[in-house]
């Protein structure tokens, strides 16, 4: 996973961050909906993934 996101462009990395943001959304609301979640840990995964998503555009910010 990581190896894929530090091959994107900086604008497919924005896309990719909006589009996670847009899953963890979809899971919170999910979980306070219906006070239950298959997988519980998706959320924390979700946000952890959105921070390596940042990590790497913000490198790749620096270096432009």
């Amino acid at each position: 996973m990581k190896e894929q996101i530090k091959e994107k462009t900086i604008d497919e990395l924005k896309d990719l961050v909006l589009e996670s943001k847009k899953e963890l959304f979809t899971l919170r609301m999910g979980h306070n909906k219906l006070k239950q979640l298959e997988n519980t840990a998706s959320i924390k995964n979700k946000k952890r993934e959105i921070a390596r998503i940042k990590t790497v555009l913000r490198q790749k910010e620096l270096q432009a």
